[in-house]
Formats: C-alpha cells, structure tokens, sequence
C-alpha cells in the first residue's frame, strides 16, 4: 500500500509563501482558499497514512483533543486518545476497496480538567498519488454531541411515554385493591426494577398482626411483592404480603411519605448497617441490592402508601431520571388504588346493609314454611337492589314479596329499603294485590325518586287453595311439583315500579299442594348474549328431588345457576305449605 509518509510533507507545512513562489497567481490563490476552508472551518480534518498514524491534523481537530497538532503527528488515535471508541474495521476497509464510510467515533476529548464526553460523525476518504498508488487516509469529523444527545432525550422520552401508556393499560384493570397493588408491582419489575413492593397506610382497616401499634410509629401493609426469579430466590427470608411492619422517624419509607418526594439512596457495598433497619439492610446486601427507590403513593386527598423498588446484580443504580419517571407512574397507579379502596368501601357498606335487611323475611303463619338465599354476583361487580319478603296477613293468608330495584351500589340497597318498608305498609292496609302495586308505583314516582324497581306479589289463601298474583315487570314464578318437575307460572306484567304510569292485574292460580313455589330474581338466569325464554326454558329442565327439604331445594337450584356466567346477584324466595 506505499511507504510511511509517503505523503509530500511539504504541502502541509508553515512555508506556504516558499512553496508558492515557483506556482503561478491563480495556483497560489486556490492553494490559500482552499487552506483556509481546511484550518478555518468547523470540521475536524485529519489526513493518516496506510498504518492510520496522524501525517496532519488541522487546528480545529487539536483544540478538541487536547493535544497539539504537532504531538499528534506519527501516532494513532488510540495513542492520541486512550480509551476513544472507534471501530478499526471501517478505516482498514475504506483502504482496501477505496469506497468512503462514515463512522461514529465517541470518548473523552479535550485537555485535563476540561476532558468531556463528545461524539463526532467522521467520513473517511482513500488517498491515492499521480501513479494510483494508496497512500492514505482523509477522515473529516463533524460534532454530533448535542444533536445526539437530543435524540438520545427524545428517544428516553419516547420510551417513558410508552411505558405509562402501557401502565395505563395494565393496572388498574380490576376495581380489586389486591389486583391492582399486583398488577403495578409486577409492571414495574418488567420495566423499571430488579424487586418492588407497595406498602399501604393503615388506617381503619382491620390486620393481621401480633404486635400492637408502639408509640409514634407508622403501621404498613405489604399489599403486594414482586421480583425477578433470582432475586426472589435470594429475598426468601423477607417479609411477604400481608405482612405488617411498623416504620419509625428514620424510615425511607415514611420519610418519603411524609415528603411527598421520591427517595434514592444506595446501599454501601462494606459498611456495616447500623440503626433500627440494620438487619433488613444487611439482607438486603446479601441479596446483591445496591440501590433503592421509594415513591409516595398520593392522591390529591391523602396519602396511600409507598412504592418501593430495588435493583441488585448488574443493573445500574437508580437516577433521579428514574425517579421522576417512577413517580408519573406512582401517580396514575395512586389514583386506581384510590377507586379500588372506595369500591371496596362502598361495596362492603351495601353488601352489609343489604346482608341486614335481608337477614330473615317476616315470620310467615305457621302453616307455611319458607327458605331464601342471598347470592352475590361472582364477578366483583357491585351489589344490588334485589330483596324479598313473606308477611303474614288475616285469615291466615301470606304474602310473598320479591323485587330488584334497577343498579348497584349504596344507593340500590338504600332504595330497596324504602320500597320493602313501603310494600309491608301498603300490605297492612287490606288493599288487593293490583292496587298495593299501582299506589307503590305512584307514591316513587311522585317522591321524585329515581330508582324503579320489578316487583312480583305472590298471595296465598289456605282457605280457597289459591295463590293470587300482580306482577311488576318481573319474572314469572315457578311451581316445583311433588314428583320434581319444574314449570312456570304464567302471568301477566305491568311496568316497573317507579314510572308513575303503572296499570296491573290481580290473577288467582290454583295452588300447590305438596309442592313449592319459587320466587327468584333475575341473576339465576339472565346470561350475556341468550335470550330470556331461552334461560327460562333452561330452568323448566332442572328435576329436583321430590319432597325434599327447602334448602335442599334452593342448593339445588343455585348449583345449577353456578354452571353458568352469572353476572348478577340472585335472591330466591321459597314457600310450601306444611302438614301437605
């Protein structure tokens, strides 16, 4: 490829008048442009030989390095500057095929103290003299450093917006507090932390713990853990969920709490851990852990807890990069645990209160036994409205109540109070079935109350052998015979209670000697996606065991519901006469 320096040093030197002086005017006036475009611009030019040894460098090229033209000449980069990444590859191969290539050179450039981080973008050219014969390299750099950096920003950006696109996605898909505690753990340790766990506030709430609350100290529960397969291996001896530690004034954890502010520290690789959290920390250690991250967990009413978060082994510590990220993220996740726990509040409240009010239905005459059941959708979703009633009346009469006011929640359960003290008061006054129902459904309406309800009423009279029924927008009844077939009992339906418009009828059925009649509210059959007389028809099939007990009857009955997808509460109400 041609001797060392082979290239005519002269053309490169000082003397440029003395090499002139033979050359013409116009010669002499490229020479000195096109020296000026080369010593005065921006762009770092350097011209090696075939071993890639510096044969010149221009001024702007020095000022980078930090080294002077002069002590760059005979040397290569590496000698130059020790540690500067460049791939060998790309010169050598520009060398031997001639084609040009550009390179992404990047190290620690500049002289003592001033030495900083720079990365340059560098095209190389092959050199070659009048007889074609290879001499060298023309490598001209221009500086990326900001520029890449900026795109290095807006990539990381990019990359945080995705992940709290998809933490948005992926917690908080359930109204579960549990879930939800486990499902941001579990996200965080696939992208942000080797371990994490979420460590909630008690408050009110009920914990398993031997140990009183002591004097000044703040109580936590571990709502959920997660970690990386070898981490969790190593973290064996440490407390899992549901366990209930007590932090006092030095703990990262309240303090992070009590700051509202994100906690970095790292853990020292030899000291040995003093304090009331010695022994946590020296686990800690065993386990590789070498940084950690607390984020509080606030709403913009309280506080909720912390989330905290480990990295062990290999993986670099935490920065306030990630702590900011870690918060965004604490942020969101905060507010679904806050829906959670108000969910689960409220849910508790109308499921007692409505546990309350159905506990037992009004003592029937003893002529009738009677058995119900309260089941509670399956699927988390928030109680309902559904209630039931037997009433003994004069003459030995008894009247059979069942409803389902329309929604969930307190607000269901509160009107479903309503409308049973106001049915068992309209039943007092002696009134026939059809006008207890056309007065509820005027009284609602004229209250303003916005909750309509179905209502089926079911009266038997042991002295005519009948059941009279009045129906409001509810589901017919059933007849479960002596011998076990299952048949309903047809009957025709007004509005719901509540539209101010209701008109209804009073009809009378023979009634069911030695049998049973069933009262039940929509969730035994109602399924997504089937038709009603479809489910009802399903119901018809069932046999069930003749003579049997009335709680007999009803297992029965909600087994056969639980081979479905029920996604509403079920009440059933049972009644049969004894001594048949």
């Amino acid at each position: 490829m041609g001797s060392d320096f082979p290239l005519p040093r002269t053309l490169l030197s000082e003397d440029v008048e003395t090499l002139l002086a033979g050359a013409t005017a116009e010669l002499g006036r490229e020479y000195r442009v096109l020296r000026e475009i080369v010593e005065g611009g921006a762009a770092a030019v350097a011209v090696l030989d075939t071993r890639l040894r510096y044969v010149y460098v221009n001024p702007h090229m020095a000022r980078i390095v930090g080294v002077p033209a002069e002590d760059q000449l005979g040397r290569t980069l590496a000698e130059v500057i020790p540690g500067v990444e460049r791939p060998e590859e790309v010169p050598q191969a520009v060398l031997r095929d001639g084609r040009p290539r550009d390179v992404l050179i990047a190290g620690h450039m500049g002289a003592g103290t001033s030495r900083t981080p720079r990365e340059w973008h560098s095209t190389y050219h092959r050199l070659q003299n009048e007889r074609g014969e290879i001499v060298g390299l023309v490598a001209i750099g221009v500086e990326v450093t900001e520029p890449r950096r900026y795109l290095n920003e807006l990539e990381r950006a990019h990359g945080r917006m995705a992940m709290l696109h998809a933490a948005t996605l992926r917690i908080g898909t359930t109204l579960d507090l549990e879930t939800t505690c486990q499902e941001l753990v579990d996200f965080v340790v696939r992208d942000l932390a080797d371990g994490a766990s979420v460590e909630l506030v008690v408050e009110n709430e009920p914990v398993r713990s031997p140990r009183a609350p002591s004097a000044g100290v703040m109580r936590m529960r571990r709502a959920a853990v997660s970690a990386r397969p070898e981490l969790a291996v190593r973290l064996g001896g440490l407390a899992g969920p549901d366990d209930v530690n007590d932090h006092g004034p030095t703990s990262p954890m309240r303090r992070c709490l009590e700051r509202g502010r994100p906690f970095v520290t790292s853990l020292p690789s030899r000291a040995r851990p003093r304090g009331p959290y010695a022994e946590r920390l020296a686990l800690y250690r065993a386990a590789g852990i070498h940084s950690t991250l607390v984020v509080p967990l606030r709403t913009d009413s309280r506080s909720v807890g912390v989330l905290a978060m480990v990295r062990a082994g290999s993986s670099p510590a935490f920065t306030a990069e990630d702590a900011v990220v870690a918060q965004e993220l604490a942020g969101r996740a905060s507010h679904a645990m806050e829906r959670a726990q108000r969910y689960t509040r409220e849910h508790t409240m109308a499921l007692e209160l409505q546990r309350a009010l159905l506990s037992e239905p009004t003592l029937p005459h003893p002529d009738l036994e009677t058995a119900s059941r309260y089941l509670p959708a399956d699927d988390s979703a928030v109680v309902g409205g559904d209630w039931y009633d037997s009433l003994a009346l004069p003459q030995g009469r008894n009247l059979l109540v069942i409803g389902d006011v329309m929604g969930h929640g307190v607000e269901a359960a509160v009107a479903m109070s309503h409308y049973r003290s106001m049915l068992r008061a309209l039943a007092s006054s002696g009134m026939p079935l059809h006008e207890m129902l056309a007065a509820a459904d005027r009284m609602v309406a004229g209250s303003g109350f916005e909750r309509v309800a179905t209502c089926l009423l079911a009266l038997g009279d042991p002295a005519t052998d009948t059941v009279s029924y009045a129906n409001a927008g509810h589901l017919p009844p059933l007849r479960i015979l002596p011998d076990g077939r299952v048949e309903l009992v047809p009957l025709p339906a007004g509005p719901p209670l509540g539209t101010g418009m209701g008109v209804y009828e009073t009809v009378s059925r023979p009634g069911v000697p030695g049998g049973v009649l069933l009262l039940y509210t929509d969730g035994l059959v109602e399924r997504r996606g089937e038709d009603i007389d479809v489910s009802l028809h399903r119901l018809t099939e069932l046999r069930l065991p003749p003579g049997g007990g009335l709680d007999e009857i009803l297992d029965g009955i909600l087994a056969h519901a639980a081979t479905g997808s029920a996604r509403d509460d079920i009440a059933l109400l049972a009644a049969r006469t004894r001594g048949v």
